[in-house]
């Protein structure tokens, strides 16, 4: 494994590609490269610490057949091209840009690197070299919606939100539409912060939403600045994308957790077969990308029950957050009984593939 910053990039790209022949000539049986670009710091407690951990299993599967290297704290700008771009010169055949705003740099950079695969985690633009994976992660933000409807007394939750791109509105619509379920006059406040990883706003909108009286709350932010916040206030709140218990272990009543190294090591041996087609791919807990972490042992018996009920039901599709009656904010119908969301739909626009 190779770790590189941001900064290692800024202007390399031609330096690269000037010198191609001063490196060791490529044999059939040496390791296949494979780069990885994060948005945050690659322990971040979050979103990115979830793809290096599925990184690093990937790693640990197919050793001796694949060396990787990720960039991190890489802004979500057309900047984002140049370590893409160093990446690919560098010789990894297959490069994962792990954030929705990587996606128009990917599709920008692609075309420039036919030998090498691209893939756009919560993207959807397509090209001959680039794929999008994803995960339905909806389907975690509707088990944590369904516990915080049961411990809500007043009716009212804060959601801290990053960019209203498709992946994190699908998850406050999916979080509130759980949490009516139990209580039909849920309400959710959200604080917008624009950033992924910014500790230090995190908590700053954190104790605003405790300041307006949430009396439960999530996030779609990656450090635990606002798990740490609510277990100071007694707030029952839930970790991101990583199992966050260790920053609240009384107000953490699960956390969502993503399992990137099984899809990891699949595309990558994949390539090492020579079998790899762009293909969208979209998991979610049946398929055990996303999962929950385990239940806080002091939520009460009822609530964990419903709770796992929802599990199991996204696996055995007995039940879904986004089938009708729903309706919008004006009292519209949007989707009739009987009737569910597409994936397509849920995101807000069509898949490409």
């Amino acid at each position: 494994m190779i770790k590189l910053n941001r900064r290692h990039f800024i202007g390399g790209t031609a330096a690269a590609a000037s010198l191609p022949l001063l490196g060791r000539p490529a044999f059939a049986d040496d390791p296949l490269k494979v780069g990885f670009i994060y948005v945050g710091p690659h322990d971040d407690q979050g979103w990115s610490t979830a793809h290096d951990r599925g990184r690093m299993e990937m790693e640990k599967a197919l050793s001796g057949k694949v060396v990787s290297t990720y960039v991190e704290n890489v802004p979500e700008s057309p900047d984002a091209g140049n370590p893409l771009s160093d990446l690919a010169n560098q010789g990894n055949k297959l490069i994962f840009a792990t954030s929705f705003g990587f996606m128009e740099p990917v599709m920008a950079v692609a075309p420039n690197f036919a030998g090498t695969k691209f893939e756009t985690c919560t993207g959807f633009k397509t090209a001959d070299n680039v794929c999008n994976y994803n995960g339905r992660f909806h389907e975690g933000r509707a088990v944590i919606g369904t516990i915080a409807g049961h411990l809500s007394k007043k009716g009212v939750g804060g959601y801290l939100g990053t960019y209203p791109v498709p992946e994190v509105v699908a998850g406050i619509n999916a979080f509130t539409l759980a949490a009516r379920r139990i209580n039909p006059s849920f309400t959710t406040k959200v604080v917008w912060i624009n950033s992924w990883y910014d500790p230090a706003k995190e908590g700053d909108a954190a104790r605003a939403l405790a300041d307006a009286g949430v009396d439960v709350m999530t996030q779609h932010t990656d450090s635990p600045a606002a798990v740490q916040l609510c277990e100071s206030k007694g707030i029952p709140t839930f970790g991101q994308d990583n199992d966050q218990s260790q920053f609240g272990p009384n107000m953490v009543k699960t956390s969502t957790v993503c399992n990137w190294g099984p899809y990891y090591t699949r595309r990558v041996q994949a390539m090492l077969d020579g079998t790899y087609k762009e293909e969208d791919t979209y998991e979610g807990i049946k398929e055990g990308l996303v999962s929950m972490a385990p239940l806080n042992p002091n939520l009460p018996a009822d609530v964990a029950a419903d709770a796992n009920k929802v599990i199991q039901g996204w696996k055995d599709g007995s039940w879904d957050v986004f089938e009708g009656p729903i309706k919008d904010q004006a009292g519209n119908v949007k989707v009739p009984a009987g009737s569910k969301l597409s994936y397509g739909d849920i995101l807000g626009h069509q898949l490409a593939r």
